[in-house]
């Protein structure tokens, strides 16, 4: 008899909630019944050039054991490393030491928490590289950072984001495949970006990542659009991508990322977490309905991005 999905962890990022003190976030998020967050470095919440790191990440891992709480490490913050410049340096620009040094700190961070990931992502290539080159100072880039990943054992997942280098999954799984397949390397996918830009569904978007699929971030948004929207103002279809995770076995963060929430953060975490329990329980109900169970199987069998 084939054993029951995998239950979905629910998690809501720490960019959400720019104008709370971390331990205020931890607590709100505790409160409401979350299973974790998903913490992005900066100067706000944990800064990994601070003096005073190794009592600040003490201190921290000791306030997600009160709550019970599970972590993942986000390196997304657009202006952490230049004032003047969204997501720079990357790995492929000038100044990618910078870059390779503050993915180095995040990787020792996620260590001391538990954290099992680090996310990334490319930033934009220079205007003036040649693709070719972009590719190869990326996979460079990677590569060495999978060596401090090896030394900490924690993975990296590369999220696909709008208009960046690498903006889908299928680009995604090209970079995979040029650091050899590293077991370290894995995907951030997000929900709401593949809706935003990719030419297929956002079902097959899941299935394509699933092989190496580490994290996922999630939120409604409408299609070439990149703006992050609460659940329901946008045009995804959520139980479906739910039930999709959970038959996947996916076991690492779903964690809800509204950045322009940060003014009614804890309002607008109640009514995520609300709608994604929600969302949870009718694709639990459909899937214990024998003609649901077998319209999925057969809508399953009929697409071919369930062979990926």
């Amino acid at each position: 008899m084939r054993p029951p999905p995998t239950p979905l962890k629910f998690g809501y990022g720490t960019n959400g909630f720019t104008h709370h003190r971390l331990s205020d976030v931890l607590t709100v998020l505790a409160d409401l019944g979350y299973d974790g967050v998903a913490l992005t470095l900066d100067h706000n919440h944990l800064d990994p050039y601070a003096d005073d790191l190794p009592r600040r990440v003490s201190a921290l891992t000791r306030q997600l054991g009160r709550h019970g709480l599970d972590v993942t490490v986000e390196t997304g913050a657009p202006y952490f490393l230049d004032p003047w410049g969204k997501h720079l340096p990357t790995l492929m620009s000038d100044g990618s030491e910078l870059r390779i040094d503050l993915l180095r700190r995040a990787l020792r961070i996620a260590a001391d928490l538990g954290s099992p990931t680090v996310h990334l992502c490319s930033g934009p290539a220079p205007g003036e590289l040649p693709e070719a080159e972009a590719w190869k100072r990326l996979a460079a880039g990677v590569g060495t950072v999978l060596e401090a990943a090896e030394k900490y054992g924690v993975a990296l997942a590369f999220e696909p984001e709008p208009y960046m280098f690498v903006d889908t999954v299928e680009r995604c799984l090209e970079l995979a495949r040029l650091v050899g397949g590293h077991e370290l390397f894995g995907i951030t996918l997000d929900i709401g970006h593949a809706h935003c830009v990719e030419e297929r569904p956002v079902l097959d978007c899941v299935r394509l990542a699933a092989p190496i699929l580490r994290n996922v971030q999630i939120e409604d948004m409408r299609r070439g659009v990149h703006q992050h929207l609460e659940f329901g103002a946008g045009e995804i279809d959520f139980p479906p991508v739910l039930a999709a995770l959970r038959e996947l076995g996916h076991r690492g963060l779903v964690s809800v990322e509204i950045q322009g929430g940060s003014l009614d953060a804890p309002d607008v975490a109640r009514r995520s977490i609300e709608f994604l329990r929600a969302a949870a329980v009718q694709t639990a109900t459909a899937a214990e309905t024998p003609e649901a169970a077998g319209t999925s199987k057969a809508a399953e069998n009929q697409s071919p991005a369930a062979a990926v």
